[in-house]
């Protein structure tokens, strides 16, 4: 795991020493990225600068330093991230012949795409990726993003220059950045918490789409689109033409099978290796199958003092059960409290799902222990574990006989009957959408119509999940398996993916998700609805998985998620934080949200009238954002932010329990 950085002047060379220094200035910005090791390349008659920082977790010799080089000297890459299946591509290119000088991974990848070609490289790599790919004989540079969008690359065009790398701090950190915020994205976090690829919070600053790759070279001028090396889409309608066909015991053996050895190849590392674990399915899942491949598996839990929000105790039970060593650390709130300053330079860009506040402590946590840590992500979206799946899907049957003038009368006499409750008017609004996308676009909006919030909003900027609609396979699918691809595409790369990288990135923690390896998801994929989901209850097929290591009743309970009592911090410890970042008149000289409509959510939360804080937790998160200075610092005052965020990490003073257990595992 690594942080990388460039650039690339399209129309003259450059100052060997400058393009040097200004690349390590870039990269000096993804420090906790990378802190084992720092490199440079570059190539002034070409105007390329290719940077990096290592966090060595494979062949932690100088033989994995990077920017790396290939045999023949051809290329040069910058990589972030895992490939997992190295082992078998080097025994693929030493069959061949190719020269290979250590173990990493990287040179495996190198070696691949210098044998087969970029796009035959990419269909062989199984892993988490980010790269930059210089060809010097072309005189090209290939970005480059794996299938989920696991790792992040951001890239734009600044007059000549093209600036990319891991984090947009790093991008802002090079002269020739201008940095004017993107109104039109802003409508986007409002509506979903976070801002989805391909857009940033900076106008002309893109983010890679997951499974793409963009190809450009000297005298081009302008950046050329995006090209899909591998989709959620088209692995849905492959899922949907070819679906399984076996049966139930079958489905299940295979899954495990599969599963088991996407958690063996992540369980290789030359590091110590551990694992979240929250005591729910897929986590529970993830640590069990470990315990075929390594004799001792370390595992990490946070716990709350708030009722409702601690799912410790579950995790202890399922630790013990399967003799893992298991350190948990209980926090207040004021221990949680402390991080949330820190979030604005942790994330780069405003982002609003507050479990990144115990996604943070929980790796703070493993990182005094382990280097790599696994995790049970991807689980709810290929398996439908999420309860919104099965409220929408029969909110849309409902819907489909009902006319839509109809469904839009009932959906605003439910609005303003507050004895309805919130779940109840939200069905109602699903019901007057029309079409699923909608449907589903109302199902995960925080604001239902940002532009109410805002001053002069922009024209609201093009989703990735409207080209399902338009996609062939769209009308043959069920709405369970319509919304699990719309997450897949957005919610999953954009927010859980996103979460979970910055977070473990800045205590310099790889988080790896065995859930995405690709022979999981395509047979995921291929699952009729009833592999899924049963009663009232998601992910049937990967519970029969579990039950097979862990006693059902230690993990069967109702779905808890990663979450924190936001709306009673708003209106107690958080309160006074939030109420000088939504202040009328920082609001309107701030000139993006509309002071009225925020405080009217605010004063309303307060009341204890309605839950407004899923709606305020995006302002507020674009306040602190906008408050530590990014859209306007230099790259001094970049600098000296990353520094304090550095020296002022939270220190809470919690509960640490170890529990090692001598306990044989569980047959």
């Amino acid at each position: 795991m690594c942080g990388l950085a460039g650039s690339l002047d399209l129309a003259r060379s450059t100052n060997a020493e400058v393009l040097r220094a200004t690349a390590e200035v870039m990269a000096g910005q993804l420090v906790h990225r990378g802190p084992d090791d720092a490199g440079t390349w570059v190539d002034a008659a070409h105007g390329i600068a290719l940077a990096h920082r290592r966090l060595a977790v494979v062949d932690l010799s100088p033989s994995g330093h990077q920017p790396m080089v290939s045999a023949s000297g051809r290329l040069v890459i910058a990589f972030n991230g895992e490939i997992y299946n190295f082992p078998r591509l080097r025994a693929e290119l030493v069959g061949q012949g190719y020269p290979l000088r250590g173990r990493s991974d990287t040179e495996a990848l190198i070696g691949a795409i210098e044998t087969w070609g970029i796009a035959a490289a990419l269909d062989r790599v199984e892993g988490m990726f980010a790269f930059a790919l210089w060809d010097r004989a072309q005189a090209r540079l290939t970005l480059a993003r794996d299938r989920f969008g696991e790792k992040p690359l951001y890239y734009g065009l600044f007059g000549d220059t093209v600036l990319f790398g891991s984090e947009l701090q790093a991008l802002r950190s090079h002269p020739a950045f201008r940095g004017e915020i993107d109104r039109g994205s802003l409508t986007l976090l409002l509506r979903h918490g976070y801002i989805p690829a391909p857009h940033s919070v900076f106008r002309g600053v893109s983010k890679l789409p997951p499974g793409s790759t963009i190809t450009l070279g000297r005298g081009s001028v302008s950046l050329p689109k995006p090209e899909v090396y591998w989709s959620v889409l088209d692995a849905v309608e492959a899922g949907a033409r070819s679906p399984w066909t076996g049966d139930d015991r079958e489905a299940v053996d295979e899954l495990e099978r599969r599963l088991s050895d996407a958690v063996g190849l992540r369980c290789d590392a030359d590091v110590p290796l551990g694992a979240f674990l929250s005591g729910g399915i897929d986590s529970s899942t993830v640590v069990a199958l470990m315990r075929q491949h390594t004799d001792r598996v370390r595992t990490f839990t946070i716990g709350f003092s708030e009722h409702g929000f601690d799912e410790s105790a579950h995790a202890r039970a399922v630790a013990k059960y399967l003799g893992t060593d298991h350190t948990e650390l209980s926090v207040g709130a004021r221990d949680a409290l402390a991080v949330v300053p820190h979030l604005p330079t942790m994330f780069g860009e405003p982002f609003a799902d507050s479990s990144q506040i115990p996604t943070y402590l929980v790796s703070r946590l493993a990182r005094e222990h382990v280097t790599v840590a696994l995790s049970g992500d991807g689980g709810d979206e290929l398996f439908a574990g999420y309860e919104r799946y099965r409220r929408g899907a029969r909110a849309v049957a409902l819907a489909r006989p009902v006319p839509g003038v109809l469904r839009r009368l009932v959906a605003r006499r439910v609005e303003v009957t507050p004895a309805w409750g919130p779940r109840v008017g939200r069905i109602a609004s699903v019901l007057a959408r029309d079409g699923r996308v909608e449907q589903y676009r109302e199902l995960v909006s925080n604001w239902v119509d940002p532009a109410q919030a805002m001053l002069a909003p922009e024209r609201r900027r093009p989703e990735p999940a409207t080209a399902l609609a338009d996609h062939a396979a769209f009308g043959d699918l069920s709405s369970i398996r319509c919304f699990q691809a719309l997450d897949l595409m957005t919610y999953l790369p954009d927010d859980i993916l996103a979460k979970v990288d910055r977070a473990s990135m800045a205590v310099s923690l790889e988080a790896r998700v065995p859930m995405l390896d690709r022979r999981v998801v395509e047979l995921a994929l291929s699952f009729p609805d009833h592999l899924n989901v049963r009663g009232r209850e998601g992910k049937w097929a990967l519970r029969q998985v579990l039950y097979r290591h862990v006693d059902p009743a230690l993990v069967e309970r109702p779905k808890m998620g990663f979450g924190v009592p936001m709306a009673a911090w708003l209106r107690g410890p958080l309160k006074d934080w939030a109420s000088d970042l939504l202040d009328e008149r920082v609001l309107r000289d701030g000139g993006h949200f509309d002071p009225a409509a925020v405080r009217h959510v605010w004063n309303g939360h307060q009341a204890g009238t309605k839950d407004g804080s899923w709606r305020l937790w995006p302002v507020l998160m674009f306040q602190a954002w906008l408050a530590v200075g990014w859209p306007d610092a230099g790259v001094a005052e970049a600098e000296l932010l990353r520094s304090n965020t550095n020296s002022l990490q939270p220190r809470p003073s919690p509960t640490l329990v170890n529990l090692t257990s001598d306990q044989p595992r569980a047959s």
